[in-house]
């Protein structure tokens, strides 16, 4: 037990001391490392009193990330819940809603991971407010929190408000930070996303390789965001027939990405899913199907079985069935696709609407 007022503050310098090792390890894709360093960071503050203070706040906020990094997503929004909860009643300081505003937006983005996109846009909502209001609206944190908005916007088929709000978030990041930042990239990466999602491939291809060459001239090729970025640019060049410059791309993430989180994370899943596809285009079904079969997998294992993401690689599941003579194994995938869109997407989604249609070919 702490009994005085400077075991406390001790506890109180140890916790920060253990918090910083902790933010090093998770940049050095160490987890196993900077899960321990939270861990006794959080224990040291319970017997120093401080289970409730902003410094506890900090330190979950760290352990979510490093579970949101590792595709933990149910222990991940537990820690940014109570983290919001802790900040929440010691609001009222710069710093204290600056990281208030930072963990509501933090617990948005991993609910729109989840697939809960009306709890993700209130809450969203909700952290820009408070970073308007106290930061101002050319501050860098709703720069940040106008981008991961923007993604909501995209999953839930609204272009073109996200298109002005990546347009807002890429001003005043490179104003603030330049050009050259690997924040801008970020965005450039999502704006590559949007354009593909729509439809316009040629636009979507210039976005992900200005995202590519900003972010691989700051961190190196072998970066995880680097990987990201190639596989981003793979399935836009993939859309467009160029398999031949894609298949590398994807096959250089999925190393990056087995050798830093092993084999069970969701990049893994995306790339499975996106080179299944290449094979597929080939007419090379069995390669498909055991990526594709993969993708589900890990796609399951992480998001649940009732994502729209598990309902995606359903869809190309039952598309390849179908090419394959396998007719009534196809009518289930795409049955249970559709459930899954129309109840986390709505009827009218792209989506939706693509599965329907397929599904409708299939019948006829």
């Amino acid at each position: 037990m702490i009994r005085n007022g400077r075991d406390r503050k001790e506890g109180y310098e140890e916790t920060r001391r253990l918090h910083h090792l902790a933010t090093l390890d998770l940049g050095r894709g160490e987890y196993a490392k900077a899960r321990r360093a939270c861990a006794r960071a959080l224990r040291v503050l319970k017997r120093a009193g401080g289970a409730q203070s902003p410094d506890s706040a900090r330190v979950l906020k760290t352990l979510g990330a490093i579970h949101e990094e590792c595709s933990e997503y149910a222990d991940a929004e537990r820690c940014y819940r109570r983290c919001v909860e802790i900040l929440g009643e010691t609001r009222g300081v710069d710093r204290a809603d600056r990281l208030y505003a930072d963990a509501l937006g933090k617990l948005a983005n991993i609910q729109r991971v989840q697939g809960r996109y009306r709890e993700a846009a209130r809450l969203f909502a909700r952290a820009l407010r408070i970073a308007r209001a106290k930061f101002g609206t050319d501050d860098l944190q709703s720069a940040a929190l106008l981008n991961n908005l923007a993604v909501l916007y995209k999953y839930t088929g609204r272009f073109d408000e996200a298109r002005r709000l990546y347009g807002r978030a890429l001003s005043i990041t490179k104003r603030a930070l330049g050009a050259s930042h690997p924040e801008v990239a970020t965005i450039y990466h999502n704006l590559g996303g949007l354009e593909h999602a729509r439809g316009r491939y040629a636009r979507a291809e210039s976005f992900a390789r200005r995202s590519v060459e900003i972010r691989q001239k700051g961190l190196g090729a072998n970066h995880r965001d680097v990987a990201a970025d190639a596989a981003a640019l793979a399935a836009i060049l993939d859309r467009q027939g160029k398999h031949h410059e894609a298949e590398p791309l994807y096959r250089r993430a999925i190393t990056v990405f087995e050798r830093r989180f092993g084999r069970n994370h969701y990049e893994l899943a995306v790339n499975f899913n996106n080179l299944a596809a290449i094979h597929q285009a080939r007419g090379e079904h069995a390669k498909a199907e055991r990526l594709y079969q993969r993708a589900l997998a890990v796609k399951e294992r992480v998001l649940g079985r009732e994502h729209p993401d598990v309902a995606m690689t359903l869809n190309n599941l039952a598309l390849l069935n179908k090419q394959t003579g396998r007719g009534t194994r196809a009518e289930a995938l795409y049955r249970r696709a559709l459930r899954i869109f129309e109840r986390s997407l709505g009827p009218g989604h792209p989506k939706v609407v693509s599965c329907r249609q397929n599904y409708a070919r299939l019948l006829r």
